[in-house]
């Protein structure tokens, strides 16, 4: 019992905070307001979207949590401690893949570990293999790049970024180049594999749909200047179908949120 009152007085951290984040940029003559006074809270092993249109500051916070940018003012807190820097223990996917076309797929997982020094190259192979395994790209190991599908090319992005094992993942509009049917197996894939690794996951989109299908809770930016005006809970079961009733009806109450702060932009986020 005096544990258990211990642990209420002394909640453990959640796994990133942002607080109070304002970030400015330089075009040419003008100051650019991206994020303005942004907090927000991520518990640990939770799959949260940021959604909004183009230009609301949702990949410049995901490039501050990752360390790849800096807040004029407020901080960014991963297991309690101030990100102050780029670090292996969270790591970003990109729009694109980015994957090394000189190495083939089992290469380039490899060359993502080389980030865990302690690990053996036979170590190193055998992580490989279970991460292609995990999205379903064994058979493709010694695929040259070039000869992947895009789909194909994004799954080896994603277990590159997972093969190193970060505590979170920060995903920036991954599958938006894609077309709707490999996007819609790829939805299935990413909640196959965070139901069975629950990583920590952040990812960025302005597609409302997509959040509404993947994230525990989906939050919405407005733009000019950024900020964080709702958030909402999606607690629908998992795996979920991306063309279902239940999940249109949470994605038309996020619509109409949205369309509440940005009138005429609606069109844009919901796809």
């Amino acid at each position: 019992m005096q544990g258990l009152e211990h642990e209420l007085k002394n909640p453990p951290p959640q796994k990133l905070v942002v607080e109070g984040v304002s970030k400015q940029f330089k075009i040419r003559r003008n100051i650019v307001q991206a994020l303005d006074n942004v907090s927000l809270q991520v518990r640990e092993g939770e799959f949260v979207c940021l959604v909004g249109p183009s230009g609301c500051g949702k990949s410049t916070l995901l490039n501050i949590i990752a360390g790849l940018e800096k807040p004029d003012t407020g901080q960014v807190l991963a297991d309690g401690q101030p990100v102050t820097g780029p670090n292996r223990m969270r790591l970003m996917m990109f729009q694109e893949s980015a994957l090394f076309p000189w190495l083939d797929v089992l290469g380039n997982l490899m060359f993502s570990l080389n980030l865990k020094p302690n690990l053996s190259r036979k170590e190193r192979r055998e992580v490989a293999k279970f991460y292609l395994h995990l999205v379903g790209l064994e058979k493709f190991a010694h695929a040259n790049i070039h000869e992947l599908s895009g789909g194909m090319k994004q799954r080896a992005a994603l277990a590159r970024s997972l093969a190193p094992n970060p505590a979170v993942l920060l995903m920036d509009e991954p599958f938006a180049a894609l077309d709707a049917l490999t996007r819609e197996q790829l939805y299935g894939d990413i909640q196959r594999i965070w139901e069975q690794r629950r990583k920590t996951i952040v990812f960025v989109t302005h597609n409302v749909r997509e959040a509404a299908c993947l994230g525990d809770r989906v939050v919405l930016f407005s733009p000019s200047p950024g900020r964080i005006r709702e958030q909402f809970t999606i607690d629908l079961p998992r795996p979920r179908d991306i063309n279902s009733v239940a999940l249109a009806e949470h994605t038309t109450k996020i619509t109409r949120a949205l369309k509440r702060y940005l009138p005429g932009a609606a069109t844009e986020v919901a796809e």
